[in-house]
């Protein structure tokens, strides 16, 4: 399994971003992508979640109403749409998947991107 992840920046406050996360070498459709961050000191959060087979989706509540996940069967990637940024959104940003296990569980992930830096200004 590998994961690209890409579309990092640097955005202000209230802006947008699309993050993107390209996936290869899955051999069924039973798997979950997720997107979790990590700012400077701090532990990898989980931020949204997508299952494969059905586009059933999960957030956080501190992203909820403000991000969205959503994927591209046919160009096997899957996408998370920022918008009205924060300065508590800048982190690296990583997608991993994950077959079992909590969804919002960062142990439940074995495969991970590399990330890609966000960076939300006041």
């Amino acid at each position: 399994v590998q994961l690209v992840a890409s579309g990092g920046g640097l955005v202000q406050a209230g802006g947008s971003l699309r993050l993107s996360c390209a996936a290869s070498g899955f051999t069924t459709d039973d798997y979950v992508i997720g997107w979790f961050r990590q700012a400077p000191g701090k532990e990898h959060e989980f931020v949204a979640a997508i299952t494969w087979s059905d586009g059933s989706t999960y957030y956080a509540d501190s992203v909820k109403g403000r991000f969205t996940v959503s994927r591209d069967s046919a160009k096997n990637t899957v996408y998370l749409q920022m918008n009205a940024m924060k300065p508590e959104d800048t982190a690296v940003y990583y997608c991993a998947t994950t077959a079992s296990g909590s969804i919002r569980a960062v142990r439940s992930y074995a495969d991970w991107g590399q990330g890609t830096q966000v960076t939300v200004s006041s």
